[in-house]
């Protein structure tokens, strides 16, 4: 017995040495692969830049006839000083422009709402707060501050305080000069165009060398703008605006006519043939289809400073208007509306204004390009074609123009006279001709991303909006990484087999 007893204590002894041998295996295996997990962890480690998060900016364009909210965002970083702005969403207002609220401030601010709310489903809610947002008000309040400056000044406080209720950065609410909202455009159509700034095959933001920069044309409810860039000294200072854009600077020619939008030029033109009517109650227009007729009242008619009412003339007297379709006419009426004399000025516009000849390409937008593109004359490549094709929709009545375009009817009796009205302004306005009518581009956006001044501002704004820091971070080439978190799963295998074996083996 004594003598079995020896064997079977050495073949114990010699299996818990074996065991003893295995786990002190799986636990050197454990340390091997924890260092070689930590030496590809640490070797060829390199500075990684993240790219900074997008931002945001919004900006109302508060017009004569209709206020849109524009939703833009650019990168975190810049580009030489400026943001590169991309616009997300536009949304439209209901309701006319805030300039008509002029009795009902408050109502100003409530249509902003909707357009508001709208914008809080597209920012980022942790990043709403830091969202700056701007208001700019153009030629509707320009022409109701000149009519009631305290009526002006309480429409703005009711829009600035329904802003100021959303969890954004309001930077405020002001009426924008003409020349602001000229050169403003001119930035939106030249940096859409990519001749500020242009995206290189190098995979960089680069400014195009050798290119020359777009002229804007911008035609609204209350005024029309023009600005180029000229071949000459400005003479005129009032004219000259000075941009610097992208490490590059810009002087420009720039200039906003009051009153000769398209909305205020037809009351102008109204109001001049009510003023030569035979009749104080009875408009011959001729500018509207003949068998088109609509009533309105005196004080409808000279409701804007763009208008003098007569002395004689009751607010409430009704004016019956009828119209009589006659191009000839309706041109020859439209030309009064214009003082072509340049007077002291040898290069002028009209009006007596100062413009230095025209030059480079030209892209019309708004009005000039809704009216235009309604009529199929955008791509016509002659005044005189255009003039033709006008001439033939005036002479038109009534009846046939509704069977024609049902669609259209609300605005319908209005696009003889503003078609002629833009003609005469291009031509005789603005001295295009049969030369340089080539080189103007009608056109309503460009890139998805409407012309208009709103783009022009937040990209001029975000000079002075700071660039956010890159993200600086410890970053791994992709094998070693691959590498190191392969070793440390096979050393957690590994510690963990070891570990289990040893509790294991220990309780038996």
């Amino acid at each position: 017995m004594a003598g079995d007893a020896v064997p079977l204590a050495g073949a114990v002894a010699g299996g818990m040495a074996y065991k003893a041998k295995a786990v002190a295996g799986l636990w050197a295996a454990t340390c091997v692969f924890s260092l070689i997990a930590l030496i590809l962890n640490v070797v060829k480690v390199e500075d990684v830049f993240l790219p900074p998060k997008t931002k945001y900016g919004l900006v109302f364009d508060a017009g004569s006839t209709h206020s849109s909210l524009y939703i833009y965002c650019w990168p975190g970083g810049k580009e030489n000083g400026t943001g590169v702005v991309s616009q997300l969403e536009a949304c439209s207002v209901e309701g006319p422009g805030i300039s008509s609220y002029a009795d009902n401030p408050a109502g100003a601010g409530a249509s902003l709402k909707p357009c508001l709310d709208r914008a809080m489903e597209i920012v980022p809610a942790e990043q709403q707060q830091e969202t700056p947002t701007y208001l700019g008000a153009t030629a509707g309040m320009r022409l109701l501050r000149e009519q009631n400056s305290s009526k002006a000044e309480q429409v703005l406080a009711e829009v600035a305080k329904a802003i100021g209720q959303y969890p954004v950065d309001f930077r405020g609410a002001r009426i924008l000069s003409g020349n602001e909202e000229g050169s403003l455009g001119w930035i939106t159509v030249n940096y859409l165009l990519e001749t500020l700034l242009k995206y290189s095959f190098a995979g960089r933001w680069e400014h195009p060398r050798d290119s020359q920069v777009l002229g804007a044309l911008d035609l609204g409810g209350a005024s029309t703008q023009i600005t180029f860039q000229p071949g000459v000294p400005i003479e005129d200072s009032n004219t000259s605006v000075l941009f610097r854009l992208y490490s590059t600077d810009y002087s420009l020619y720039t200039h906003s006519y009051l009153c000769y939008g398209q909305t205020q030029a037809l009351k102008m033109l109204m109001a001049t043939l009510h003023k030569g009517s035979s009749s104080p109650q009875q408009i011959s227009h001729p500018c509207y289809p003949l068998g088109y007729q609509e009533n309105l009242t005196v004080a409808q008619l000279y409701d804007s400073p763009c208008v003098q009412a007569p002395s004689t003339a009751s607010p409430a007297e009704s004016l019956s208007v009828r119209g009589t379709g006659q191009p000839a006419a309706c041109s020859a009426a439209i030309q009064e509306l214009f003082n072509f004399s340049c007077g002291a000025n040898e290069s002028c516009g009209f009006n007596g204004v100062y413009q230095p000849p025209l030059r480079g390409e030209f892209f019309a937008f708004s009005g000039f390009y809704y009216t235009f593109d309604f009529l199929n004359l955008t791509s016509l490549q002659s005044p005189s074609d255009v003039n033709s094709t006008i001439q033939d929709f005036c002479r038109r009545n009534w009846t046939e123009l509704v069977e024609t375009y049902p669609e259209a009817r609300e605005h319908l009796h209005s696009y003889c006279a503003t078609a002629t009205y833009i003609l005469t302004l291009l031509l005789e306005g603005y001295k295009f001709d049969e030369q340089s009518w080539s080189s103007l581009h009608f056109s309503r956006q460009a890139g998805g991303t409407d012309l208009g001044w709103t783009l022009g501002y937040m990209l001029n704004l975000t000079n002075m909006i700071p660039a956010e820091g890159l993200c600086q971070l410890k970053g791994h080439q992709p094998s070693l990484w691959a590498g190191a978190v392969s070793f440390l799963v096979l050393a957690m295998l590994t510690g963990l087999l070891a570990l289990c074996l040893h509790y294991l083996w220990k309780t038996k």
